[in-house]
C-alpha cells in the first residue's frame, strides 16, 4: 500500500512497533520513490503515542488526508484456551488501535472538510473457528467503520473497511502447506491474492473518485465471502 500511494505522489508517515522493520521499509520507499517518507515507532494501543504522532505528522506535512489502520496480530485458540492476555492483545492492537488513530485524525479531517479513513477487517469477521478474539476484533472494525462513516459524512470524511481473504503475507506463509491447500480450495478463484490486490483497493478508497463511498466493507478475497457452492 505504501508503494502504491507513493506512486501517486503521496507523502508517507509510517508507524510500527518494530524499529528495524520500520526503518528498512522507509528506506526502501525512499529509494523507490521521490516522495517524503517519515517513520516513527508508535504503539497503536497507546493513545498518547498515537495523538503525539498525528500532531507531529500534521505539523510536518500540513494535514493527514488519508489514514490507514492496518495493525493486527493473531493469538488463535479455542475459546476455553484463550488467555486474558491473548484476548486483550488482539482486541487492543486491531480494534482499540484503529479507534485511537481514527479519534486522533478525525478532528483535523473534519476541520478541513476532507478525509479518508481505511481500516482493515478480515474475511474472518463473519465468524471463524478458533479465532474468537480475532473475529471479535475484526467484526468490531466493521461496526466502528459504520459508526464513524455517519459521524464524518457531512464533513467530507469517508470511512471504509477492507476485508482481505487469503493474501500472500508472512502470516499466511507461516501456515503449513496442507492447511494452505485446504483453504485455497475454498476460494472460488482457486488461488490466493497478492498484496498488490489489497493496495489497489486501498488506493481507490483513498482517492477523490471514492468520495461517494462510505461505510462499506470491501471484500478482496477471490469470492470466498460469497458463500458455499456445490461446484
Amino acid at each position: 500500500m505504501a508503494h502504491r500511494f507513493a506512486a501517486e505522489g503521496a507523502s508517507l508517515a509510517m508507524i510500527d512497533v518494530n524499529p528495524d522493520t520500520l526503518a528498512a521499509s522507509a528506506a526502501a520507499l525512499r529509494e523507490a520513490h521521490n516522495v517524503p517518507v517519515a517513520h516513527t515507532v508508535v504503539d497503536v494501543t497507546d493513545s498518547a503515542q498515537v495523538s503525539e504522532w498525528i500532531t507531529a505528522t500534521e505539523r510536518q506535512f500540513g494535514a493527514v488526508d488519508v489514514l490507514v489502520n492496518n495493525a493486527g496480530i493473531i493469538r488463535d485458540n479455542r475459546v476455553e484456551n484463550i488467555s486474558d492476555d491473548d484476548w486483550r492483545s488482539v482486541i487492543d492492537v486491531s480494534l482499540t488501535g484503529a479507534f485511537n488513530c481514527a479519534r486522533a485524525a478525525f478532528p483535523g479531517m473534519r476541520e478541513r472538510k476532507y478525509g479518508r479513513i481505511i481500516s482493515f477487517s478480515s474475511m474472518s469477521w463473519r465468524g471463524n473457528f478458533g479465532q474468537a478474539n480475532y473475529v471479535a476484533a475484526k467484526a468490531g472494525i466493521v461496526g466502528l467503520t459504520r459508526a464513524l462513516a455517519l459521524e464524518g459524512a457531512r464533513d467530507g470524511v469517508t470511512v471504509n473497511a477492507i476485508a482481505p481473504g487469503l493474501i500472500e503475507t508472512p502470516m499466511l506463509a507461516s501456515m503449513n502447506d496442507a492447511a494452505r491447500d485446504v483453504l485455497t480450495r475454498k476460494v472460488p478463484m482457486r488461488h490466493t491474492g497478492d498484496p498488490s490486490d489489497i493496495a489497489e483497493g486501498a488506493a481507490f478508497l483513498a482517492s477523490e473518485a471514492a468520495g461517494y463511498v462510505t461505510g462499506v466493507v470491501l471484500d478482496i478475497d477471490g469470492g470466498i465471502s460469497i458463500g458455499s457452492s456445490i461446484r
